[in-house]
């Protein structure tokens, strides 16, 4: 019976998230854009042990090195920027892509304009919604986190950083839409290095910030649809035509 229950369940989880996709993608198809399901992380209090649990992976050389320097310190290695846990792990640049993948499961996807379908909002903060985007021969992470800025007042954070250094992010613009019911809300911004933690840029303010209100006032059956495009920026290209 206990296996009969957990094979059932495993199927209904299956069947909602395919339910969820074929959504998504009627949704959308017209518009021509890629459809990604991102589903809720809400386990931070277990992130000493999935860490340990990195770390042993990367000990056994599932990943590239981790580099330990106690007496010399490496400008050039970054800490681990995946802002669900408290990664001991240190590279370099190059690597993190790789790092986020195959030890933290964060999907990819490539495309100029992609949806990202955050699914369940109900859920109680902290939570997080996370991908990477790939595009313009770079990478982005987009960071979706319903957080408590004010006790008992839960709001919606989302950004998009450029895995790579702020010199690079300088060069790009993102935009992140929101539209449904005739109404259409726009973030337009330049993207921040993920050399900076996610954390101070969400303290700041600087990204899109939706209240619990303004948030199921988009949201449809508790999925939220942000649509992502990424472009280079105008100054850039005036310098490069220079």
């Amino acid at each position: 019976m206990l296996f009969f229950t957990q094979c059932f369940g495993a199927v209904l989880d299956l069947i909602h998230l395919r339910f969820q996709h074929y959504k998504a993608k009627r949704v959308f198809s017209a518009a021509g854009q890629l459809v990604c399901v991102v589903n809720p992380t809400h386990s931070l209090k277990y992130a000493p042990a999935l860490c340990a649990a990195a770390q042993t992976s990367t000990e056994q050389g599932i990943l590239p090195p981790c580099h330990h320097h106690e007496a010399v310190h490496d400008p050039q290695l970054v800490p681990c920027t995946c802002p669900l846990f408290s990664c001991p792990w240190k590279g370099h640049l190059e690597v993190v892509v790789s790092h986020l993948r195959q030890t933290h499961r964060i999907n990819i996807l490539q495309g100029a304009e992609i949806v990202f379908l955050a699914t369940d909002m109900h859920l109680p903060a902290p939570t997080d919604w996370i991908i990477m985007h790939s595009c313009l021969g770079h990478q982005f992470l987009l960071v979706l986190r319903k957080q408590e800025k004010y006790e008992g007042h839960p709001q919606f954070f989302a950004t998009m950083m450029l895995i790579g250094t702020p010199t690079q992010a300088d060069n790009f613009t993102y935009r992140l839409e929101l539209n449904r019911n005739q109404r259409r809300l726009k973030w337009e911004a330049t993207p921040r290095s993920v050399l900076e933690c996610v954390d101070s840029v969400i303290s700041d303010g600087d990204c899109l910030v939706l209240n619990t209100s303004l948030a199921q006032l988009f949201s449809d059956n508790g999925s939220l649809a942000i649509g992502i495009a990424i472009t280079t920026s105008n100054v850039h290209n005036a310098e490069a035509e220079m």
